[in-house]
């Protein structure tokens, strides 16, 4: 297996996708001749021609309309929006359309539409490119949401997430994309929406956080580890339909959840896990349920990125404000 990083995997990912399956096309801003802004179709419109691999205008309404009409006709269209600050215009598409196709023909018209975007913060770029608003997306009915925190995770979700005959909206934690290296599977390989992966097993607390802020929530889990606190944590990989189950099970075992996203803290995917949790395990609950999240303003420019974005140190203080309840 190729020792590779996140958006090498993509890549990756996009190729086996279209050697298997000639309905499976690539469309978005530069994505042919440019390979995309962060390299992620590099290679794709040499192998596969300008038929299946075609640059668009910069019109995110337009990307994800045409896609409404290739996947009505039967295609299965990858669409990239460059970042997902700039998936605003295409709301009404992805919403009132993309969204509900299905629904409103009866299931006569599936909607096999990928709309991959980088997504989150960490590399202090200008306004509108490090947007976290995926319970925006979470929120409407018909969509699935994915946010791949490895490689490995980006290859078989993003497999998967073509395959499927629902809408899928796959963000890419863009400070991820370079950040590491591994192993990863070439070939068939494919793995499940909908199903979380347990990262680190623990028995004193639980974790649950996705993309990018899984990696300070091993470093919590590893600090306070020294002081003899054994923490589970548990990457949800799916934002939607995400895998409550898994969240229970971890919280029967420990008694103690803190959820982590770098999306605003109101309304955010955190509080409805807060809320099932309460709901359906209150009994197991030794204290309340935490969260650790971005803050209830716009992100903010570069100088004040690292003040928003979720650390290490803002987690090891959640773990132990619940420890010691």
């Amino acid at each position: 297996m190729p020792k590779l990083t996140l958006i090498q995997a993509i890549n990756l990912a996009l190729h086996e996708a279209m050697e298997a399956d000639d309905s499976v096309l690539v469309l978005g801003e530069d994505v042919a001749v440019n390979g995309g802004v962060f390299r992620a179709t590099e290679g794709l419109q040499a192998q596969f021609g300008e038929a299946r691999v075609f640059d668009t205008p910069l019109a995110e309404s337009g990307i994800v309309g045409t896609s409404v009409g290739l996947a009505a006709a039967g295609m299965r269209p990858v669409a990239e929006v460059q970042f997902s600050g700039f998936l605003y215009p295409a709301m009404n598409q992805i919403a009132a359309h993309m969204a509900r196709m299905r629904n409103r023909s009866r299931g006569r018209y599936p909607m096999p539409i990928v709309i991959r975007s980088p997504s989150a913060g960490g590399i202090r770029p200008p306004e509108h490119h490090s947007e976290s608003y995926e319970a925006l997306f979470v929120h409407t009915p018909g969509l699935k949401v994915v946010m791949p925190a490895t490689p490995t995770d980006a290859k078989g979700l993003l497999a998967s997430a073509v395959r499927d005959d629902d809408p899928v909206i796959f963000l890419e934690p863009t400070a991820l994309y370079r950040a590491s290296r591994e192993d990863v599977p070439e070939g068939e390989f494919t793995l499940p929406l909908g199903k979380a992966r347990t990262v680190r097993e623990g028995k004193d607390a639980t974790i649950v956080a996705w993309g990018t802020m899984v990696k300070p929530a091993l470093e919590a889990a590893r600090e306070v580890e020294a002081q003899g606190v054994s923490v589970e944590v548990v990457d949800l990989c799916t934002l939607w339909p995400f895998d409550l189950d898994a969240v229970l099970e971890s919280v029967a075992r420990t008694g103690r959840l803190v959820v982590v996203h770098e999306a605003p803290r109101t309304a955010g995917l955190g509080a409805e896990l807060a809320a099932l949790v309460q709901e359906r395990a209150l009994l197991h609950l030794l204290a309340p349920i935490e969260r650790v999240t971005g803050y209830d303003v716009p992100f903010p420019y570069p100088l004040l990125e690292k003040h928003y974005i979720p650390d290490r140190s803002r987690v090891v203080r959640a773990l132990r404000k619940t420890l010691e309840f």
